[in-house]
């Protein structure tokens, strides 16, 4: 099978310059490349579609090469974006880029990687209007659609120049890295054929071999962007999204939604993943795909230990056995759920409403006839209480348990 083919059965192929030319890459083993903006020190969820497409490519006989942006991340890609983005200073772009390649070296085996900073940084301005910008016509600027809609609403000569310098990226690497592919979302179109029509200006059209295929973004059913919680951005970084909260983004998705991250996400191929659809469909209720999804990404990400730890805690909070984790795993499982600071004296009523977990002394009141409430194990029975008057986990936290599965912190200042 040709990636093409196995890009169109997951429903991943939006856009491609010239099949015939993609096969031929293939055929031959040649380069393929994608490129991540370090505009923070972490990729996200939403990165993972062109990470796990590099992985794809790859097993179909192509040779991975991941750019990070060291030179274009100091101005910023202006694609289909509203405003233009704040400036990073060169400390932390430098610190962003360095991450972010850790990040990719350790999910991605036998990956080039390379920071164009290397070869652009040096470049002077009049090396690049020779060189480059003689090469582009403003009306074909113009009239790329990631240009022009920004047009009216503000484009600085900054970042109208970005869809060049991402132009040489291509002839760079497709000169040195024996690299004819570019890959990238849907809304990388214009940058990727800028990139092949500066190659075939400079090489000439019948001998460049230079193609591009952009995929469909990752978004939910409902068109709202992948990746996005109430929280923030969920983040491959367990320092800012820890193992479990990774783990319980993915559980928690919806059954349609579900159906295409396995297929956009996934090494599974076409027969195995119609197999568990049909294994869902018998016991929708076990989420039989979403905890696959959840394993998988996880894992992937994570580790095996990521894995173990998320599920560790996912169990704890289900049966209710959250204060057994070790002293490490409870603290990220407390990372997780609402929490807020409180002075030492405070009273169960007062607690209870601040952290959320009841909006009202007469709703607190109903909880505890219920026996509804519990904190750190021991069933509040007397709304008189303070939470002192319970024992502490390390000095500071109180877990306060309502119902079955609703848990909330609080911690003394």
């Amino acid at each position: 099978m040709s990636i093409i083919k196995e890009l169109q059965w997951r429903g991943l192929l939006k856009q491609v310059t010239n099949e015939e030319k993609i096969i031929k890459a293939q055929n031959n083993h040649k380069g393929v490349y994608c490129g991540f903006d370090p505009t923070a020190d972490s990729l996200h969820v939403g990165h993972l579609i062109q990470i796990i497409n590099l992985m794809r490519f790859q097993k179909f006989g192509f040779k991975p090469i991941a750019v990070v942006g060291g030179a274009t991340g100091m101005i910023g890609d202006p694609s289909f974006k509203k405003d233009e983005r704040a400036f990073l200073t060169p400390e932390q772009l430098e610190f962003n880029v360095q991450s972010i390649s850790k990040q990719l070296k350790g999910l991605i085996a036998n990956i080039t990687f390379e920071n164009n900073a290397s070869w652009l940084s040096n470049m002077t301005l009049i090396q690049f209007l020779r060189d480059v910008g003689k090469s582009f016509n403003l009306s074909y600027l113009l009239a790329k659609e990631s240009i022009a809609t920004r047009i009216e609403t503000g484009l600085s000569v900054t970042e109208f120049s970005y869809t060049m310098l991402q132009a040489f990226d291509f002839f760079h690497l497709y000169k040195n890295n024996d690299c004819h592919v570019q890959i990238g979302g849907s809304d990388q179109w214009g940058n990727i054929t800028s990139g092949i029509d500066y190659i075939s200006s400079n090489l000439g059209k019948d001998q460049s071999l230079a193609c591009g295929v952009t995929m469909n973004l990752l978004t939910k059913k409902d068109g709202t962007k992948f990746g996005k919680t109430e929280s923030g951005a969920v983040w491959l970084d367990s320092t800012k999204t820890s193992e479990y909260e990774f783990y319980q983004f993915f559980l928690n998705q919806d059954d349609d939604d579900c159906q295409m991250l396995l297929r956009f996400l996934t090494m599974l191929d076409e027969v195995q993943i119609n197999q568990l659809f049909e294994e869902h469909k018998l016991a929708p209720s076990k989420r039989l795909m979403q905890t696959k999804l959840a394993e998988l990404m996880t894992e992937f990400v994570h580790g095996k230990n990521g894995l173990e730890k998320a599920q560790e805690i996912s169990k704890a909070f289900f049966n209710g056995d959250i204060l057994k984790l070790s002293s490490d795993t409870l603290k990220q499982a407390i990372s997780s759920l609402p929490c807020q600071e409180a002075q030492k004296g405070i009273s169960v009523l007062e607690a209870l409403i601040k952290v959320g977990a009841a909006s009202s002394n007469r709703e607190v009141r109903e909880f505890i006839s219920q026996g509804a409430i519990s904190i750190n194990n021991e069933v509040l029975t007397d709304e008189k209480k303070i939470l002192e008057d319970f024992p502490i986990i390390d000095k500071k936290f109180y877990i306060i348990k309502r119902g079955k599965r609703k848990y909330y912190v609080i911690i003394i200042k």
